[in-house]
């Protein structure tokens, strides 16, 4: 039927080419390019007649696992487990084992996953164009730098009013399960960074959701949320920097006795604007370590500074700590989801952990999650020691007479007699330079996107003259929206639902969908649950959000920042 065999008549005798592994390897897309498998050479093969099998013993070094190094495929015969030759009694010359053994390492299967991380990481010039991605030198005090100016902030300082409706007793248990669950949750983020399998990094938050849920699904369910997550929180930093600078501005004018006229609040905005755009030139996430250190001190420094004056001044006269439960039992239930949704919001930062590990290297003996780690434990430790005391420390000072804006304002509302200006001054400076501080690293994730587009489209870097020019437009973009809706700060609940899910149930499906657990085992069950619960939350919380709106109401002054 064809030249390697014979017909009934004749003894059935097959040509079998000259070989370096079992028969089940011959079609490697491997050894199909060796140029002793070419028709002429299987023309001049000696051909030996029929034996039986016999056995030969070879040791193979054991292979590695590295996703980084690959390897030529792995046969396991060793002189405990002996490999049968084919029957045709072929031989592999020792001359081509040697020129084997000097094939380039990086030639692999077309098929391997490892080919296709190449093409996705290794080969992907465009990493190195963007912001995020561009310096790859972190280690892991950048990373707490990072972490800790990301993770606090403004919204800590709201924390008290949510226990007005939920509490003590309810509100520091739910206070400390949410921040255990976010703590799970992020400890999940930094490990789906890097999968060890395929080499692939994920250095953004989108590029995971789009790899775990599908591009188009990852779109619908993450990209709004971390749009709002970045440029959002870059606008309501806007409202809160240049409001405290007028207050700033204010105590100082008081102390000293001067005379000059105070800018208007638009004006305000406009001047921390144009300082932020400043700052917002500084070219990769790297860059801006040092900016990320002096946002961690100063919101430290803020945060302590609050809750220790409110507890030094003392209680306020005739404070209550009963929870407020007023209006019909659907009202009651929707002021408690609400007290909830603060709570998910005054955790923020999970949107960028991918994002600072990107910034680390990583081999297979030195991943960056081991870093990663390390900066997130020491940061975390830190905002535990600044949220609580900021919550519980708050509550006990002004109970029901909490204003719903937080603690900032209160401090400004009972304490401006009886504190010092200077101290009303410190505090409120420490609160623009972190909050100049934050609009940096909250604004990288769109300076990524925006580039990204330029970069994909012209295959080539953005020019030092585009960037600043990209960068401009945003800021001033976040300024007339801060101008045009500048009660945004005034709906937190409702923004902590809509951004719960990025925080705490994402990250539990993505292990989920990456990790395959073994079913029913305790973390296939512990993620599932996670995820459901917090669906269902979210959920609840939006509707809730937007219930305390219509039923409580809300000045919408368009156009008119106060």
């Amino acid at each position: 039927m064809g030249s390697g065999t014979k017909d009934h008549g004749g003894s059935n005798s097959v040509n079998s080419p000259p070989t370096s592994a079992p028969s089940s390897l011959i079609n490697s897309p491997s050894l199909a390019r060796s140029p002793l498998l070419s028709p002429d050479h299987q023309q001049a093969a000696p051909t030996e007649p029929k034996a039986a099998p016999k056995i030969t013993f070879i040791s193979i070094p054991p292979p590695s696992h590295s996703p980084f190094m690959p390897q030529t495929p792995y046969v396991p015969g060793t002189p405990d487990r002996p490999m049968t030759m084919p029957p045709s009694g072929a031989r592999t010359p020792m001359a081509y084992i040697r020129s084997r053994n000097l094939t380039p390492r990086f030639l692999t299967p077309l098929g391997s996953p490892l080919r296709k991380a190449l093409r996705i990481t290794k080969l992907d010039p465009t990493d190195a164009w963007l912001p995020i991605t561009e310096s790859r030198n972190g280690n892991a005090y950048y990373a707490a730098f990072h972490t800790l100016c990301s993770g606090i902030g403004i919204q800590a300082l709201i924390l008290p009013v949510a226990f007005t409706i939920l509490g003590w007793a309810w509100g520091v248990i739910l206070l400390t399960l949410a921040f255990i669950w976010q703590l799970y949750t992020l400890y999940l983020l930094v490990n789906l960074h890097e999968d060890h399998e395929t080499g692939i990094r994920y250095s953004r938050y989108m590029q995971l959701a789009n790899a775990t849920f599908g591009e188009r699904l990852g779109k619908i369910l993450a990209l709004f949320p971390t749009i709002y997550l970045s440029a959002g929180t870059c606008i309501a930093l806007i409202i809160i920097g240049g409001s405290t600078a007028k207050i700033f501005f204010q105590v100082v004018c008081a102390a000293t006795d001067c005379k000059a006229q105070t800018l208007t609040v638009v004006e305000w905005y406009l001047v921390f604007t144009c300082g932020a755009v400043l700052l917002s030139q500084l070219p990769n996430l790297n860059s801006i370590a040092g900016i990320s250190l002096v946002g961690a001190i100063t919101a430290v420094g803020y945060c302590t500074t609050i809750w220790l004056v409110s507890v030094t001044q003392g209680r306020l006269p005739n404070v209550s700590y009963n929870p407020i439960r007023i209006g019909s039992e659907v009202s009651k239930i929707f002021d408690v989801l609400n007290a909830l949704g603060i709570i998910s919001f005054a955790f923020r930062g999970h949107n960028l952990i991918l994002e600072i590990q990107a910034t680390m290297p990583s081999s297979e003996k030195h991943p960056s999650t081991v870093p990663m780690w390390k900066g997130v434990k020491v940061s975390y430790t830190i905002i535990a020691m600044c949220l609580f005391p900021l919550a519980i420390g708050g509550y006990w000072a002004y109970g029901q007479l909490i204003p719903s804006s937080g603690m900032l304002t209160a401090l400004f509302v009972f304490h401006s007699q009886d504190v010092a200006r200077s101290v009303q001054a410190l505090t409120s400076i420490l609160v623009i330079i972190n909050a100049l501080s934050s609009f940096q690293i909250y604004g990288m994730p769109t300076f990524d996107e925006l580039e990204s587009i330029y970069v994909t489209r012209f295959k080539k870097p953005c020019s030092w003259w585009l960037r600043v020019i990209i960068r401009t437009a945003f800021g001033f973009t976040c300024f007339f929206i801060a101008v045009a809706i500048p009660f945004l700060a005034s709906l937190a609940g409702l923004v902590g639902g809509i951004a719960l899910p990025v925080t705490l149930v994402y990250p539990c499906f993505m292990w989920l969908k990456v990790k395959k657990p073994k079913i029913y085992s305790f973390q296939w069950w512990l993620n599932w649950g996670l995820g459901v619960l917090g669906t269902c939350l979210s959920g609840l919380l939006i509707a809730a959000g937007v219930y305390v709106i219509i039923d409580n109401g809300i000045k919408f002054n368009f156009f008119k920042p106060e």
